[in-house]
């Protein structure tokens, strides 16, 4: 959908959901170079606190990358994001990512979010704020 900073409106949200495969981690390594044993292992994660492989957290990052394409849309670019892991991502776990427009800074044509992800327990794993422009 096309949008203008007119437009947008405090309050809006947008989601993208994903299911996070084995293949998409070992393929988010070799992209990232992130080849933490905790994360491609089974045998080494089963010995540690979370008893199983997890995803790289910034595939959830990536997520809200994404979701950020939906809202406010094409064009838009990042000028910061905070984020705060809460909970282990898992092997086919199915991840939505959302935004939430707090603020507009109408002169700079910047916009705050409030992001977050969530697993299909609807247990928030990742939360934050991204700080966009979007000169549309």
């Amino acid at each position: 959908m096309s949008r203008n900073f007119a437009s947008l409106q405090i309050g809006d949200k947008a989601g993208v959901s994903k299911k996070i495969t084995s293949e998409l981690i070992f393929a988010f390594a070799e992209l990232s170079e992130d080849r933490n044993p905790l994360h491609l292992d089974e045998e080494f994660a089963k010995n540690t606190r979370f008893g199983q492989r997890i995803a790289h957290g910034m595939i959830s990052g990536a997520l809200l990358s994404a979701v950020h394409t939906q809202y406010p849309g094409d064009g838009a670019v990042y000028m910061s994001q905070s984020l705060k892991f809460r909970a282990p991502v898992h092997v086919d776990d199915t991840l939505t990512a959302w935004t939430e427009l707090k603020e507009k800074i109408t002169d700079k044509k910047r916009l705050l979010t409030r992001d977050w992800v969530v697993n299909q327990r609807g247990e928030i794993v990742v939360e934050g704020e991204a700080l966009l422009f979007f000169d549309k």
